[in-house]
């Protein structure tokens, strides 16, 4: 009598295995910050007044030490506040648009085995990334107008982890992988 094996056969173990090489990790950390991402932005567009205080406060220094030597800094026209604010929110957009782009790429590249065109992708949306946090919030919004001062409008720790996944995610996309893809194996 034969009786169903509890274990899989090659060709599942070989489908099982495949979704532990690096560019599936790639192509799934590449999807996950481009949802993060997107609801960033869904959430700065659908709720402008909380995001858009914390970049007003940020940019008119109204609860750091109030240092004269620093607040000459300060940006209190509303106008230009808006248009940082806006600008912001294009550029979280963009950011989302590329990674999702890139994390199609990525599937489709499981097809082929190629995977130069989802790598390039997503380096530029990881890059966006990393501008974006590291350029916009912890260099200008940090420093430049002294947000590490604030205990209320403080943004640097998000901000931070942000640029460490995004630059995980880079340094992980440029390994080489030293296994064969799923089509040089089939």
């Amino acid at each position: 009598m034969n009786m169903p094996s509890s274990t899989p056969g090659p060709r599942a173990l070989n489908r099982l295995l495949d979704l532990g090489t690096l560019p599936v990790v790639c192509a799934v950390l590449t999807g996950l910050v481009a949802l993060y991402i997107f609801l960033v932005a869904f959430g700065n567009i659908t709720d402008p007044d909380t995001n858009e205080a914390f970049v007003r406060h940020v940019l008119s220094m109204d609860t750091t030490f109030r240092d004269e030597d620093l607040m000459w800094r300060a940006i209190t026209s509303k106008t230009v506040q808006d248009v940082g604010y806006v600008g912001i929110i294009v550029w979280e957009s963009l950011t989302a648009v590329i990674l999702l782009w890139a994390t199609a790429a990525w599937v489709r590249a499981f097809r082929t085995g190629l995977f130069d065109r989802p790598r390039r992708l997503s380096t530029v949306g990881f890059l966006m990334v990393e501008i974006l946090f590291v350029g916009g919030f912890i260099t200008i919004g940090g420093e430049w107008f002294a947000m590490w001062q604030s205990k209320t409008w403080n943004g640097l720790d998000p901000a931070f982890r942000n640029a460490m996944i995004a630059a995980f995610a880079l340094v992980l996309i440029h390994l080489q992988s030293r296994e064969p893809s799923v089509t040089e194996r089939t």
